[in-house]
């Protein structure tokens, strides 16, 4: 498994709605996984979704990487570099 520099630096910053993707529990929208954005704990929904506002949180705000939010699961993705780890 490759590793990238973003995913080595990123931090392990809290959620902020650990109760569910920020932006769809606002407007009462679905998800189907959750992802935690590393730097700044936005928590959003994955491309799976309908509204795949993880990656979106990507788009708009630059923060290269996000962690499962699903209980069980222990990985990283980097959006910058394309890599899980």
């Amino acid at each position: 498994m490759t590793t990238c520099e973003h995913i080595v630096e990123a931090q392990d910053t809290p959620a902020r709605t650990p109760q569910g993707c920020e932006e769809c529990l606002a407007t009462g929208g679905r998800w189907v996984h959750l992802r935690r954005c590393l730097a700044c704990g936005h928590i959003g929904c994955c491309d799976s979704s309908p509204n795949k506002h993880a990656t979106a949180h990507f788009a708009q705000d630059g923060h290269p990487v996000v962690a499962s939010f699903e209980p069980g699961e222990d990985w990283r993705w980097c959006y910058v570099d394309n890599v899980i780890g």
